[in-house]
């Protein structure tokens, strides 16, 4: 397989790092750029680009280790190879996100179990936290308004991510909520819009305290609280990157949490204090959590070349939601690759130990409803034939030629 040629180059590398007389080994160097240039072209096929990739994110790591003539080439090299992150408009973003299943599964079985957790209910507060910017959110509220007699008054409110990873959009979110609550109208729903800048890299603190000061004040009129986790909760550090308490920037409360000191846990036992009608987590099913290089080299490589392998389905070369698409891929493979630490932050782990997050946290799983399942299949009718869908449990998993790319979970409190 050619992971086994990635595994072997990233060897040399590190070889390279800690024997000086090899670090200015010209010959070494050449070969390196050979392998580069020749064997992973950017535009080859999906192996070869991932593979390029790959190759660009070993790179990063390892012109970050000194200024030896090697490093100074593999540098110069990756500049060369960078791929910029698009901005999207709106459009382009609703576009890009309907090329696959990708997300649509997801947003597709969320908004099935969503509709029916809160049906009756006059008021439903949504708290979406969302990787792609609410872009799920209109088809959500085309559904309450076909599917209610009552409309409910719609409460919006969002995460405002004050970090930047794609995909990125080109609008701030005070013109994006203008936008929802324009579209909602003409469905004849109301929404109100908040949005709260708040970040992963301490579990969305402040989202949660401005959550728990609103549910003490509707908390008990009759309001449906639904958390809708698109894609999040790996940025929030897991055990692989402890909490570093600040005594001048508190954490997520900890009167509402155990003695469990990793913030992942402690944000869902946070939104458990807060007693949602229905908590949706949908994530990629893959573990990149792993300290040891290596190891984590391999599980994104068995991971990520998926994606790839998808696009060459429907997309020509050189098309520019290839680029784009692509360009995302890359951010990832360089984020899990080249980067320690808190600049870390795709910190993906699989389904059972979400799932297993959850149950700690008192929550339980329920099942997708028939009506979802069905609504599900129908969507990923519209795409390639590879894509498929499983069900393990309550829970419903996206597949591409048989391997597991995204888990769909819906839960209530205990």
């Amino acid at each position: 397989m050619a992971w086994f040629s990635h595994i072997q180059i990233f060897g040399e590398f590190r070889r390279c790092q800690l024997h000086g007389t090899i670090i200015n080994d010209a010959t070494l160097a050449q070969q390196i750029l050979w392998v580069l240039n020749n064997i992973a072209p950017p535009d080859g096929d999906s192996n070869q680009r991932l593979t390029c990739g790959f190759l660009r994110a070993i790179i990063a790591r390892a012109a970050k280790s000194g200024t030896c003539k090697l490093l100074t080439a593999m540098a110069n090299v990756h500049t060369n190879l960078a791929m910029n992150n698009h901005k999207f408009s709106i459009i382009e973003l609703a576009s890009f996100v309907d090329l696959t299943p990708w997300h649509r599964f997801g947003y597709t079985a969320a908004n099935a179990a969503i509709l029916e957790a809160v049906e009756g209910y006059s008021v439903v507060h949504i708290v979406d936290l969302s990787s792609t910017h609410c872009v799920q959110i209109p088809t959500l509220i085309d559904a309450i308004a076909t599917r209610f007699e009552a409309v409910p008054l719609v409460k919006l409110t969002v995460a405002g991510h004050t970090e930047d990873f794609p995909p990125m959009l080109d609008l701030s979110y005070e013109e994006l909520g203008s936008k929802l609550v324009n579209f909602s109208r003409s469905r004849n729903v109301v929404m109100e819009f908040s949005v709260i800048p708040s970040s992963a890299s301490n579990g969305f603190s402040s989202l949660i305290e401005q959550l728990r000061m609103q549910h003490l004040i509707h908390g008990e009129n009759g309001e449906a609280l639904v958390i809708n986790s698109h894609m999040m909760l790996h940025y929030i550090p897991d055990e692989t990157l402890p909490v570093v308490q600040n005594t001048s920037s508190p954490q997520i409360s900890v009167e509402t949490c155990s003695s469990n000191s990793f913030l992942r846990s402690m944000f869902l036992e946070a939104l458990r204090s807060l007693d949602p009608t229905i908590v949706i987590l949908v994530d990629e099913d893959a573990d990149f959590t792993s300290n040891n290089l290596v190891h984590r080299l391999r599980s994104a490589y068995n991971y990520l070349w998926i994606p790839f392998d998808t696009l060459d389905t429907f997309l020509p070369r050189g098309s520019k939601q290839r680029q784009w698409y692509e360009a995302d891929i890359c951010w990832k493979i360089e984020n899990v690759i080249a980067h320690e630490g808190p600049q870390r932050v795709e910190r993906l782990e699989p389904k059972s130990k979400c799932a297993q997050r959850m149950r700690n946290a008192s929550f339980r799983g329920i099942s997708f409803s028939e009506e979802a399942i069905t609504e599900v299949k129908s969507m990923l009718d519209e795409h390639a034939a590879g894509w498929g869908l499983k069900r393990e449990e309550e829970d419903v998993v996206l597949t591409w030629k048989g391997h597991n790319v995204v888990f769909a979970t819906a839960w209530l409190p205990i």
